[in-house]
């Protein structure tokens, strides 16, 4: 089995990185790089962001070409899924019917949106997670269709942003009391909100489903709160679900994605997973469990995975960070927030702000920030870098606005 080669199943921002590091760090074997879709590996945050807001249909923004995967010897299989991974013999299996043997084998099968029952097998309901999801999307956004998003998270919010700009009456149904819930302090959400409101969608709040009937005349959605919603379309937006069918079926241990270790090792040492697919214990947060679904997580752990696939053994030790942009607004998260108990504030020019989250013992464990355009960007990438050294900075030099982080960071 030694001249197996590398196998990588999935083509997304995760896989694709791993394929480029395996040859980035030397390694002359067989890459192959599966892919469920037809597309050539691109970027999904532009999916409800740029490119579903633009005029024109969006195309998809490519990580790589043909040509460079060429020159880099890299074989990517699209359009095909994996049905079986064969442990003992080292070799995956296809939905065409053939085999790939490997070496070392790495799933980076990602996430699909979660479902809701209640609006399967209704035309006017749609989910975002390819872009040919976006393409369908797209495809029925113009000014006067009315919009209605289930959930009040990161994805619904940006597509209801996008719709907005083309014209579109919005309206978010959120079931917990506010928006981002899970995602957000509430001093940042409030502020998300406010400039929803102000740029004309309307929020319900703490507002569950009875149900959804489609008609001619569109789709009536029935709330809790005795209300209706009357939409042309309806986009379903209330998270992700990791794919660890292929894992579970392989007899790989499954919690909360495809569980690896903190050098994204299976139970199978042949076996690896990275990206949104799996769950791993971060020391930096006491070996906490954690399943990430980012952009930059992806890409970190795609290179850290290669490297572990070639023999090495260096831990996950990267700070979460997460990003997003709504009206113009920036939104920038480094670390955990519910790791911390106690708040600091510190105000920026122009309205932003940056909350730096403590643990009982003073130490910096998380930063959320918010204001126009990049105003916290390097701000949030300097409490990364404390985060990382596991610092415990004063809290008045924090509120300090006056105070330099890189002093504290030096300090």
């Amino acid at each position: 089995m030694q001249d197996a080669g590398m196998v990588i199943v999935g083509a997304g921002e995760c896989g694709i990185r791993a394929a480029m590091s395996l040859r980035e760090q030397g390694y002359h074997g067989r890459v192959t790089l599966i892919g469920a879709e037809a597309h050539l590996p691109y970027e999904r945050p532009p999916l409800s962001k740029d490119a579903m807001a633009g005029e024109s249909m969006p195309t998809p923004k490519t990580i790589t070409s043909r040509d460079l995967l060429d020159a880099q010897r890299i074989s990517l299989i699209s359009g095909v899924t994996v049905g079986a991974i064969d442990r003992a013999g080292r070799f995956v299996r296809l939905s065409t019917g053939e085999s790939i043997p490997y070496d070392k084998l790495l799933l980076a099968t990602g996430a699909e949106p979660r479902r809701l029952p209640m609006a399967e097998g209704l035309s006017r309901c749609a989910t975002l997670r390819t872009f040919d999801d976006a393409l369908a999307i797209r495809s029925h956004l113009s000014r006067g269709i009315r919009v209605a998003v289930i959930g009040g998270g990161f994805i619904g919010l940006e597509l209801a942003a996008s719709a907005r700009r083309l014209g579109c009456p919005v309206t978010v149904i959120e079931s917990l009391p506010r928006i981002l819930a899970r995602a957000v302090p509430v001093e940042i959400a409030a502020i998300i909100h406010a400039e929803h409101i102000a740029h004309g969608v309307d929020i319900r709040t703490g507002a569950g489903l009875v149900s959804m009937v489609e008609g001619p005349g569109g789709l009536s959605i029935a709330l809790t709160d005795g209300t209706s919603v009357e939409a042309d379309l309806c986009i379903i937006g209330i998270g992700a679900v990791p794919h660890v069918s292929l894992a579970e079926e392989a007899g790989l241990t499954v919690d909360n994605g495809i569980a690896v270790d903190a050098e994204l090792r299976t139970d199978d040492p042949h076996i690896f997973a990275a990206g949104d697919c799996c769950s791993f214990p971060l020391d930096l947060y006491g070996g906490r469990r954690i399943r990430l679904e980012a952009w930059r997580n992806a890409q970190e752990q795609g290179a850290l995975a290669a490297a572990n696939m070639l023999g090495g053994h260096e831990g996950h030790k990267a700070v979460p960070w997460f990003w997003s942009d709504q009206y113009g607004l920036g939104l920038q998260i480094a670390g955990l927030c519910d790791e911390g108990s106690q708040t600091v504030r510190r105000d920026v020019s122009g309205g932003a702000f940056i909350l730096f989250h403590l643990a009982d013992h003073g130490r910096l464990v998380a930063a959320s920030g918010i204001g126009p355009g990049n105003t916290i960007a390097r701000d949030i990438r300097l409490a990364e870098m404390l985060i990382a050294k596991r610092a415990c900075p004063p809290i008045d030099k924090l509120a300090a606005a006056d105070t330099k982080l890189k002093a504290l960071l030096a300090a």
